[in-house]
């Protein structure tokens, strides 16, 4: 797995973080001062990067966690059938397939020939935007 560790008091805005073993995106983090009994706790609201979902968890601020790793790549569109697509890796020339965007304005663009960047975490990928002036 594509992963390593951090603390979840270090987590911020815009930072990665594995919920429910999905790799999320931050969306906000509050911490709470430690109590008379009590260390400092953290609540992480988050939002899956390959499946949408929004997660909440509480965590003490010393707490490790898994933090995912998030290559974001190129691709060229050499096909594009049904709702899928395949793309050739631009760096490796890998050929795969994925499913079409859920997004109307990105799927409607995906022809042959489009170079894309898409996202890769724990063997999942995405594709999440058209490159250049496409």
């Amino acid at each position: 797995m594509s992963v390593t560790r951090g603390s979840a008091g270090e987590l911020k805005k815009g930072s990665y973080v594995v919920l429910d073993g999905e790799p999320c995106e931050v969306l906000s983090v509050s911490k709470s001062k430690p109590g008379k009994h009590g260390a400092a706790k953290v609540r992480i609201e988050a939002r899956g990067i390959f499946d949408g979902t929004r997660r909440s968890k509480i965590f003490p601020a010393d707490a490790l966690v898994e933090i995912p790793i998030v290559d974001k790549k190129t691709a060229q569109v050499t096909s594009v059938y049904g709702n899928t697509v395949q793309l050739m890796d631009l760096s490796s020339y890998d050929m795969f397939e994925l499913p079409m965007p859920d997004d109307p304005d990105l799927a409607s663009k995906l022809q042959p020939g489009v170079e894309v960047e898409y996202w890769e975490s724990m063997g999942k990928r995405k594709i999440v935007r058209i490159r250049g002036g496409g």
